[in-house]
């Protein structure tokens, strides 16, 4: 059956997402975490660990700064000490939180804004401090995440054992609820429509910048609570891959690849699509076609019991595809766990999974991706996928059209007809006497008689 995906609106007629029960079973799991844990309580300062705990948000501008905090005690329930005025919002909105009881005003540092002599770390400390002694755990050790480094200082100063508790809350969020898949689902459904309208959008003369802004009005409109990034690479940007976006104008024949992540109820996306702009050169195609195979084979071997290291073990190693290493290729063929966050557990990498494998389960959501670049030195294909392991293998939840590279943009028509969508961006090289100058020029090559330019800057 196929993974649901609702409407957003509530409605009293359907089942859809049920969000006392996201809540319950996220703060369940990470009981059952910590009880199996050797500490004593969990203290978070991450966004996305806060928002797990205790299902509270402030917006997005929130997300780097470290001043919001919560614990939660072995056997107790969370406690959060949030920015101002959102600590009352939360004791009149969020009733799972019982009020003041366990919704309170409190900041930290603002990352060091504050003068260090004013006492905010040693108040911190002191806030966790108290509810650690008031449930007899003052002497456990406490797992956080993140943390400053005057804050730490402090709570040692308190007397408290504070160690790296980071894989607690992963360990929790590795494996999605049924709500969390639905939301998953849902937030990927947002990136297909306005993969539609990039598709439509696409020309030469477009920026790069241009397609970020029409991706997020289209997210934004349908609900998105938070764009977190649209990676908008055209042209020959392609190879080496930047990862940020620029103001590059799009051309005839250009290869574009995007990356849309944004959020819908805090449920973040990682989405890559792949496109030829007007028509694409045969080393696109191939290099398309190989990224593609990649992908496939990687998706085919999905099921609970395969490992991380027999995905990365399809794909080809950093030397094969122009790199010296793996550290170097990172992150081109690769995969991560999408939740809250967008790179969580598990992990798919030749620099670490051969060595490190961890075992797929049902439940999980990763997104996968495969890179190719062409053989013109330039151009490349990137190709992204998220699915969800079920009983028995796995449903792709990503499903604007990427089977074959898609051409956008206007079709021409010449005299004899249409256009040939598959040709060379130089004009000349599509004619029967520019495609034997250009035979001949690499048989030079070869033989190393003759000295071309774009052969030793690697663009041929």
């Amino acid at each position: 059956m196929a993974i649901r995906t609702f409407g957003t609106n509530a409605v009293d007629w359907e089942e859809r997402v049920d969000l006392d029960r996201l809540r319950r079973e996220r703060l369940d799991r990470l009981k059952a975490q910590l009880d199996a844990s050797e500490f004593g309580a969990l203290l978070t300062f991450d966004f996305s660990n806060i928002r797990y705990l205790t299902s509270t948000h402030i917006g997005t501008w929130a997300m780097d700064k470290l001043i919001r905090f919560a614990v939660l005690p072995r056997g107790g329930e969370p406690v959060i000490w949030d920015f101002g005025s959102a600590a009352r919002h939360h004791q009149l909105y969020n009733p799972w939180l019982d009020g003041t009881e366990r919704a309170r005003a409190g900041i930290s540092t603002l990352r060091g804004a504050f003068h260090p002599d004013a006492g905010i770390a040693a108040d911190v400390a002191k806030k966790v401090a108290t509810v650690l002694r008031e449930h007899g755990l003052a002497d456990a050790p406490v797992g956080v995440d993140l943390i400053e480094m005057p804050v730490l200082a402090a709570l040692q100063a308190e007397g408290l054992t504070v160690v790296d508790g980071q894989q607690v809350f992963l360990e929790s969020r590795r494996i999605k609820t049924r709500d969390e898949i639905s939301l998953l689902a849902q937030a990927c459904a947002m990136v297909d429509a306005a993969y539609e309208e990039l598709y439509e959008f696409l020309r030469p003369g477009v920026r790069e910048n241009e397609c970020v802004g029409l991706v997020s009005k289209v997210l934004y409109d349908l609900g998105s609570e938070y764009v977190e990034g649209v990676n908008a690479i055209s042209g020959e940007r392609c190879a080496p891959h930047p990862h940020v976006y620029s103001d590059r104008l799009i051309r005839p024949g250009d290869p574009a690849f995007f990356d849309i992540l944004h959020s819908h109820l805090g449920y973040r996306t990682c989405y890559y699509r792949c496109f030829a702009v007007g028509s694409a050169s045969r080393g696109m195609r191939d290099a398309y076609t190989r990224c593609r195979e990649y992908m496939d084979q990687a998706i085919a071997l999905v099921k609970p019991g395969t490992t991380t290291a027999d995905i990365v073990s399809l794909w080809p190693r950093a030397e094969e595809f122009g790199f010296p290493d793996e550290m170097a290729a990172f992150a081109l063929q690769y995969g991560h766990g999408v939740g809250l966050s967008i790179w969580e557990k598990p992990v798919f990498s030749r620099l670490v999974s051969l060595d490190h494998p961890e075992v797929l389960e049902e439940g999980m959501v990763f997104a996968l991706e495969t890179y190719w670049p062409a053989g013109d030195g330039y151009s490349a294909a990137r190709i992204e996928e998220e699915v969800v392991v079920t009983a028995d293998g796995c449903e792709v939840i990503t499903k604007f059209p990427a089977e074959k590279l898609l051409i956008a943009g206007r079709r021409y028509w010449t005299v004899d007809g249409p256009l040939p969508t598959a040709r060379e961006a130089q004009s000349h090289l599509n004619t029967l006497k520019g495609r034997a100058n250009d035979a001949g020029r690499a048989a030079r090559r070869v033989r190393g008689d003759g000295f071309d330019p774009a052969h030793r800057e690697g663009r041929t």
